[in-house]
């Protein structure tokens, strides 16, 4: 099979398109024919050393968490899926015509769902999700600001939060204000603005996925005995707010969780959008762009 295959840490040019060994699915596990995979930041955070220390490549290494397809092989054990099912979920070594996965770490792709489209999904979503449920306890009476609020994390964060009855602050930059209208968040603030931060009311939570300068503010808008969630690491001054509980949030695959937020992309209440779909040999180019700021998932075809 042709992949995109890192033999050494650095930039986008380390992502060569190669032959690759064809994988074989083990016990509990299945093999996917890709239809698309997708560039998260953490797939550059490891191509460039960046996140070695807890996730290191075994070089040669294929990367990639997104995986759409069909299954077109059965290790022992699999129940629940068959040759054919078209599938989509989180595994490793998604960038390659042939994908093994976890059966548990799959689910079938509901109506409605484009195959290709099922890719931008997996890992955005669920982390989102879990931004509210393993970080911010959510009731009516609670307030949260959740940053990047445009980003696919983000926007899975608020409607999460939003469907369990979260007053929610939608947080992004200047420029996007006016189209963060879309989000359906009860309040939208410019977290890029120093003045309009200092004029946030004290906040139950915040669920960060920016960190940097703009998390260093926030965490002071928290109140005493609230929560500062985040997939991106603690603020750098959190220990000056003893006061506010700093909880990490690492991602992690849960099948029902996706296809219920994939169900709410179909019905039309989620979006996650998708800036531009590219062949699986420019995965390099992908990349780059990804990290210059899309405004969208990068899909993979290929």
């Amino acid at each position: 099979m042709k992949a995109i295959v890192i033999s050494k840490y650095g930039g986008p040019e380390v992502l060569e398109y190669k032959d690759a060994p064809d994988p074989s699915p083990g016990p509990d596990e299945v093999l996917v024919q890709l239809a698309a995979t997708s560039v998260n930041p953490f797939d550059f955070k490891r191509r460039s050393g960046a996140v070695k220390a807890f996730a290191p490549v075994s070089f040669p290494g294929i990367l990639g968490i997104d995986v759409s397809g069909t299954v077109i092989a059965l290790g022992p054990g699999v129940k629940g899926f068959s040759k054919g099912d078209c599938v989509f979920g989180m595994a490793d070594h998604a960038y390659a015509e042939r994908v093994v996965a976890k059966a548990a770490n799959l689910a079938k792709i509901p109506p409605g769902l484009d195959p290709v489209d099922a890719a931008a999904l997996p890992l955005v979503t669920t982390t989102g999700r879990q931004l509210i449920t393993d970080g911010v306890p959510v009731s009516q009476k609670r307030t949260i600001l959740v940053t990047g609020a445009l980003g696919g994390v983000g926007r899975s964060a608020i409607f999460t939060a939003k469907s369990l009855g979260a007053t929610v602050i939608a947080g992004v930059r200047k420029t996007q204000v006016e189209q963060a209208a879309e989000l359906g968040a009860d309040s939208i603030v410019a977290i890029d603005d120093p003045s309009a931060i200092s004029g946030l009311q004290p906040l139950d939570a915040v669920a960060d996925t920016v960190n940097g300068v703009t998390a260093e503010s926030l965490i002071a808008r928290v109140k005493p005995g609230g929560v500062f969630a985040s997939v991106v690491g603690p603020p750098k001054n959190s220990a000056k707010f003893p006061d506010v509980k700093v909880i990490p949030v690492v991602g992690h695959s849960d099948a029902q969780a996706l296809l219920q937020l994939a169900k709410a992309v179909v019905e039309g209440s989620l979006e996650i959008p998708i800036a531009t779909k590219m062949p699986l040999k420019q995965a390099a180019d992908a990349q780059a762009l990804a990290e210059k700021g899309a405004g969208g998932k990068v899909l993979l075809l290929p």
